[in-house]
């Protein structure tokens, strides 16, 4: 068994896990809520607690930015094309690929001329469930969040906001689709541009996991392990940041960013091997001494595939970063055995992913929109 140094925060979670327990051996049952005001529901077959209700699956738009159709199809465009940054080499798509993980597998992401940033790229699935964007919560809105990489030197590299629309608008079939979607002819700005982007980003959900079929009244949707392990996910207090049900503290309608310390027990082995206390987190932004190490609480959903993990990308294996996150942030040494009980129920956050088609992007007939290109050099 794990050694247990609950602090006082988690009394109260273990305490209602027990009592729930207890509501079990005498039969009591109550149906899954998906919408409660207590972070521990019921399944009525089994009456074995579940900590979140399910994924929604439809998203709310902002009212400043309907979604419409040729919205979501303008913003697809944008997200895959590479015309996007200095070079013509790096897309959204190329940190955050919507064909695999929602992430790009590297530790830290490479931009133009190779260039590498300084942390993990987070997923792009299901990120219309979080209050903040960034590791540091720097932008509140999928819309500030696609402004930030077309300028930013490590990624795509653009001297300013205003050369990168001018490349965009050189494009006709660009204008045209511009206008369909905005509604007049001079509309290719860089306002438009994010809220299409974002239009299409909030489509990227999956919800239909195993867990949520589960929620939802399929009780054999989770095997044995992923039950043991949802159950220790909760007792040990993994909840405190990872509830609700994209497991990142978000809940519906939420407006307020949320922040929590990394690592907070700073002494742990893991934190030094893998090098986690060296970023500040918010910090960088904030320049508040509170502010220390704070980072927005990521999602779990597809989490068996989007290593590596953590802002700096240096856990490799997701039982690794299990162990470290429950010695580091909660003080707790999990042995093999519920590892490998709570990784099972991680694999159960793993959603259905919608079809996506890759779009024909608009080009300009017989003239490259890349300037200053020079001419590939020749093997000699």
């Amino acid at each position: 068994m794990s050694t247990l140094k609950y602090p006082a925060l988690f009394h109260f979670q273990l305490l209602v896990c027990l009592v729930l327990c207890v509501g079990c051996q005498q039969g009591q049952s109550t149906e899954a809520v998906a919408d409660s005001n207590s972070p521990v529901k019921s399944t009525s077959e089994k009456n074995v607690p579940a900590i979140s209700g399910p994924l929604p699956t439809k998203v709310s738009s902002p009212e400043d930015n309907p979604t419409t159709a040729a919205k979501v199809e303008l913003g697809k465009k944008l997200f895959f094309d590479p015309r996007l940054s200095l070079t013509g080499t790096v897309s959204c798509n190329s940190c955050h690929n919507v064909m695999e993980g929602g992430d790009d597998g590297r530790p830290s992401s490479m931009g133009i001329h190779g260039r590498i940033g300084p942390r993990n790229a987070p997923t792009v699935w299901n990120s219309v469930f979080q209050t903040s964007q960034f590791w540091d919560g720097r932008a509140l809105s999928l819309e500030e969040q696609a402004k930030g990489p077309m300028v930013a030197a490590p990624e795509m590299g653009m001297p300013d906001h205003n050369k990168a629309m001018e490349r965009i608008a050189a494009i006709p079939g660009y204008r045209t689709a511009f206008a369909k979607v905005f509604g007049k002819e001079d509309s290719v700005t860089l306002e438009n541009a994010v809220k299409a982007i974002a239009a299409f980003e909030r489509t990227l959900i999956t919800p239909d996991s195993a867990y949520d079929r589960y929620v939802g009244g399929n009780h054999g949707a989770l095997t044995e392990s992923q039950i043991r392990g949802m159950q220790l996910f909760d007792s040990t207090g993994c909840t405190e940041c990872h509830s609700g049900p994209a497991f990142n503290g978000w809940k519906m309608d939420a407006t307020d960013p949320l922040f929590n310390e990394f690592p907070r027990y700073a002494d742990s082995k893991l934190v030094t091997r893998y090098g986690l206390a060296k970023d500040l987190g918010r910090f960088e932004v904030t320049k508040q001494a509170e502010d220390k190490h704070q980072f927005k609480v990521p999602t779990l959903r597809n989490i068996t595939i989007t290593a590596p993990y953590f802002h700096n990308g240096a856990v490799n294996s997701l039982p690794e970063a299990v162990r470290l996150m429950a010695e580091s942030e909660l003080d707790v040494e999990l042995s093999d055995k519920e590892v490998t009980d709570i990784v099972a129920f991680l694999t159960a956050l793993e959603g259905e992913f919608p079809q996506i088609t890759l779009p024909r992007l608009p080009s300009r007939a017989g003239e490259s929109i890349l300037e200053d290109q020079e001419p590939a050099k020749t093997n000699e």
